[in-house]
């Protein structure tokens, strides 16, 4: 049973960051290259582009302001960030480079650093690891005395990089390396894999100086045996051109022992492991990075921790309770939030709770128009939810107005200060008011899109506001316009890229018109329940342009939309559910019913899949070139590499043949399967096994199956149909809130000795800094609840570490005369 647990513990890891800016960028490679061409940057898994930014204008200092945040869906040793030069006529040119290995990420993790560029050099770029097995046996020689003969294993290798787009054709030569002899040795080429299995051996004579009356070149000083290395190089085999170096590493013989077997994974080192030398200043890059790994137990660990945090809105008062004690100790840390904020979803538990905090906080509130204006528990997990649960509410009724403004770039500069000559304020001004018209118009009509999720938590709010300040007849649309206008409607105008409703960061042209228009949004949504002022624009511009509305309609209409998204009144639908675009992108193709193998048998298409329909295009606007519907997708699951001998490769299964696509890397390939198993996980005709491979020749090349109808060899993806709306990982997520509870331990601690201390003093409230730290109403109630949390946590860090000290170090030969290389050059694993 215990094998069976470990098998089920996942290690689960996600990056998210910025692409700040870079500073005094040097001249690229190259005779005469320019020292101000534009310039974009990219991220790499190991030598795997994941993202790349938009192409800068000219400068030796640009902006780049690039969010990202994706999963990482493979082992990885090192995170890359180049910079390169855009050419038009010929290859890209590196600038320079920032590379972080795994190990050291948590040094950077949440905070902004620059970094210095290193120069890009092919011999230092390379990925992967090798499994090797040593040896020395005693052999007799020719005259009678004893001997060695140093035996080398090439196991296997894994994780390769891709040569222009495609598996290599690897092979390794081992080397004997010492001051006086250099013995090499080849294997065969493996043919177009990143995982190639050799199994090869080689013998290499290592002699005693005893074992001979006179010296040769084969002869080696005993100790010499000290200076010899056994060095392992990976090459790409290119045939007619010169082959690729892909990375060596290097093991001294002295770790070895007579009859004692060495067997490890080595991760692959630069040649020479790397130039030393000082290169010249290419510049810095300001990066700001949040690496997350999370080794996730079975879900029978968090169960206890799981049931004391859903029980939280049952809690009186709501501040004794476990949800309500994390967010206080965490809240520096905004996103320690959000996990709860998801658990909290998924067991349908988060209206209750969200509105306890919420009237915890009218109680605190003295003046109506102050209300959920700070950064509070409540306001974080009401940003975070509407962030989860209107992701597609804001695609149908922004993205479309936002294409628009950012694809038309029609001048909107209505600061004198900041016109540009040439400009006509009143155009820009007319420009302006077409685009607020236009955002303005989508918001209040999109009532009937808004989840009814919000609807419930904006209808609580609604009523708490109502009850807390009765005199005040504005007060029921400002505890909702704060919310659904300034914390979410005007954040994604002003902020495209963070919502998903644009791939980049904005030009900074578009990106002023786009905050002119926030401005102007949140204004217009604080109308119907603030007042008729204009004193919120400190502008006198800004003050201008809006007395050009008219103010009887627009509160009219923003009263209107705040009543139908926080009331019991029903609204109307066209009963037609709008087409949503989840994503769409450039992909490689298998062209159907062509041989297995062949290059043009592979085409780029746009790739597009909505709610609705999967589509790929010849290019991006173009008509479809076949459709099909997400009802009529059988399965979606990865395709064995082996197939067409191609990397990050996935499969869509309906009724005709296998629709089979290639993604540009192993995170796009992730989110591709992500994407389209949500939107297909409750189809009827869903399958239950599948084939990982493809029908060719006959035959299916997994099962060898002959029937083209055969049923599938392997089980598909289960699918968690607990919650359709939401796809929530609960045992990551609960695993999010552990780490975060123990990195806190020290607040904990403190929290429940000043739980103590009120509960035991009788007299007046005592003026102490660590009661000032945290919210306690009712101490015992609060300190029962810490008490509980700390032994769960106890035992929750115990089931970790039992797995952690039973867990077999990778790649190290199980046999007790084993020998584990602690050189911390050859990387061993």
């Amino acid at each position: 049973m215990a094998e069976e647990d470990d098998a089920r513990i996942r290690i689960l890891q996600s990056l998210r960051g910025k692409i700040c800016e870079a500073k005094n960028l040097g001249p690229v490679s190259g005779p005469n290259r320019q020292r101000d061409l534009c310039t974009f940057c990219t991220i790499s898994l190991d030598q795997e582009e994941v993202f790349r930014t938009k192409v800068f204008d000219k400068s030796v200092s640009p902006f780049y302001g690039e969010d990202f945040y994706f999963e990482i869906p493979r082992p990885f040793q090192c995170l890359s960030f180049y910079v390169y030069a855009k050419s038009v006529f010929q290859r890209d040119l590196p600038v320079g480079k920032v590379s972080i290995r795994k190990d050291d990420l948590c040094k950077y993790s949440g905070k902004e650093h620059w970094f210095s560029l290193h120069p890009v050099d092919p011999n230092s770029e390379v990925q992967g690891k090798v499994h090797l097995e040593m040896r020395l046996n005693e052999v007799i020689t020719e005259n009678g005395s004893l001997g060695q003969h140093l035996v080398v294993r090439i196991i296997e290798c894994k994780e390769l990089p891709l040569i222009s787009g495609q598996n290599c054709d690897p092979y390794a030569t081992v080397s004997l390396v010492g001051p006086a002899r250099s013995d090499q040795k080849k294997t065969k080429v493996k043919k177009k894999t990143s995982n190639p299995q050799f199994e090869e051996t080689f013998f290499f004579e290592v002699t005693r100086s005893s074992s001979y009356s006179k010296k040769s070149h084969f002869q080696v000083e005993e100790e010499d045996i000290e200076k010899l290395e056994i060095k392992v190089d990976l090459w790409n085999n290119e045939n007619l051109a010169q082959d690729v170096f892909l990375g060596e590493t290097r093991v001294p013989v002295k770790i070895l022992r007579n009859d004692h077997i060495h067997k490890a994974w080595y991760l692959l080192q630069p040649k020479g492991n790397g130039s030393k030398s000082k290169s010249d200043d290419l510049g810095s890059l300001r990066l700001k990075l949040t690496y997350i790994e999370d080794t996730v137990l079975p879900s029978a660990c968090y169960t206890p921790l799981c049931n004391l945090l859903l029980k939280s809105p049952d809690v009186k008062p709501i501040s004794a309770s476990a949800a309500h004690i994390l967010g206080d100790i965490c809240r520096e840390r905004y996103e320690a939030v959000l996990p709860m904020v998801r658990l909290l979803l998924h067991h349908n538990r988060f209206v209750p709770f969200v509105s306890a905090v919420a009237a915890l906080e009218l109680d605190n509130t003295q003046e109506a128009n102050t209300i959920f204006r700070g950064n509070s528990l409540a306001t974080r997990c009401i940003d975070d939810m509407m962030k989860i649960v209107g992701k597609n509410y804001l695609a149908v009724t922004l993205k479309p107005v936002i294409d628009e403004i950012c694809d038309s770039n029609k001048a909107c500069e209505i600061d004198p200060n900041k016109l540009k000559e040439g400009d006509n304020v009143e155009v820009n001004k007319e420009n302006l008011q077409v685009y607020v018209q236009k955002v303005f118009s989508s918001i209040t009509q999109s009532s009937s899109s808004c989840p009814p999720l919000m609807c419930d938590v904006f209808r609580s709010l609604r009523h708490l506001a109502c009850k807390r300040f009765p005199g005040d007849p504005h007060v029921q649309y400002s505890a909702v316009s704060s919310f659904v206008f300034l914390r979410f409607f005007a954040v994604a105008v002003l902020s495209p890229h963070s919502f998903q409703l644009r791939s980049h960061h904005p030009d900074p042209e578009i990106s002023r018109t786009l905050t002119l228009i926030s401005k102007t949004i949140q204004t217009l949504g604080s109308w119907g329940s603030l007042s008729k002022k204009l004193s919120s624009f400190k502008e006198t511009y800004m003050y201008d342009f809006f007395k050009s509305f008219q103010e009887d309609k627009c509160i009219e209409k923003v009263k209107k939309f705040l009543d139908e998204i926080s009331s019991n009144v029903s609204k109307e639908s066209s009963g037609l559910e709008d087409a949503v675009v989840l994503k769409e992108g450039e992909v490689q193709k298998r062209a159907q019913g062509r041989k297995r193998l062949g290059k043009r048998n592979f085409k780029k298409r746009w790739l597009r899949v909505t709610n609705r329909e999967l589509s790929y295009h010849k290019h991006k606007g173009k008509e479809a070139l076949c459709t099909i519907s997400v009802k009529n997708i059988q399965a979606v699951e990865k395709l064995d590499e082996s197939a067409f001998n191609r990397k990050n490769m996935f499969q869509v299964v309906h009724s005709e043949k296998p629709l089979y696509v290639q993604a540009g890397n192993c995170v796009e390939a992730s989110e591709w399967l992500e994407v389209l198993g949500q939107v297909t996980r409750c189809n009827e005709g869903r399958l239950a096994t599948f084939h990982p491979s493809n029908y060719t020749s006959g035959s299916w090349q997994c099962c060898k199956s002959q029937s083209n109808s055969a049923p599938g060899c392997k089980p598909c993806t289960t699918t968690m149909l607990a919650n359709l709306q939401l796809d929530i990982d609960c045992d990551r997520e609960t695993e999010r809130i552990f780490s975060f509870l123990s990195s806190n331990d020290t607040k904990l601690q403190n929290m429940e000795d000043a739980c103590a201390s009120m509960a035991v003093y009788q007299g007046p409230q005592r003026e102490q800094e660590e009661y000032s730290k945290f919210t306690i109403q009712e101490p015992k109630e609060t300190f029962q609840t810490l008490k509980q949390l700390r032994n769960i946590m106890e035992e929750l860090q115990r089931q970790h570490n039992i797995r952690n000290d039973t867990a077999a170090q990778y790649g190290i030969l199980k046999k007790q005369n084993s020998i584990q290389c602690s050189d911390a050059r050859s990387g061993v694993i």
